[in-house]
């Protein structure tokens, strides 16, 4: 059965672009919760981990400007995170007064063990699509961003 606001009987108003991406990124990150929930990991801390093994050796701000959450959020999650081994902290080599953020072996353990669930999860997200559609909407979602930054 359609979602009503797929398409509602009588009803020719498009869902707007904007809600429709809000309405995806809330059942990915419902998905990752589930996925996540043995681990002990939240959503957002995998992000955050997914964020440090690719850029690993950043400040808390910029790990919470790159992981879309306020610094008071991170500065929590970096806690959280610190007390269970995945990430530690050392003075940064250019700014001693300042540290910044490594990723653990255990953390690099846990993305490795979940990359293929995640990839499965995304391969699920686009199994409707093809390839060359794929790829188009991944840079439309790059563009769309680069618009708003």
């Amino acid at each position: 059965m359609t979602e009503r606001i797929d398409s509602a009987p009588g009803d020719d108003v498009r869902p707007s672009l904007l809600y429709l991406l809000k309405r995806a990124e809330l059942v990915v990150r419902a998905r990752l919760e589930e996925l996540l929930r043995p681990a002990g990991v939240t959503a957002l801390q995998y992000t955050a981990l997914t964020v440090l093994e690719r850029s690993d050796g950043i400040s808390a701000a910029q790990l919470a400007r790159d992981s879309f959450v306020t610094a008071q959020t991170m500065a929590d999650m970096v806690r959280a995170l610190e007390s269970r081994g995945l990430i530690h902290r050392e003075p940064n080599p250019r700014n001693r007064r300042e540290k910044v953020i490594l990723l653990a072996d255990a953390g690099r353990g846990l993305l490795a063990e979940f990359a293929e669930p995640a990839r499965q999860l995304e391969a699920r997200m686009v199994e409707g699509l093809a390839p060359e559609d794929v790829e188009r909407l991944r840079e439309a979602l790059k563009s769309a961003h680069r618009a708003l930054s």
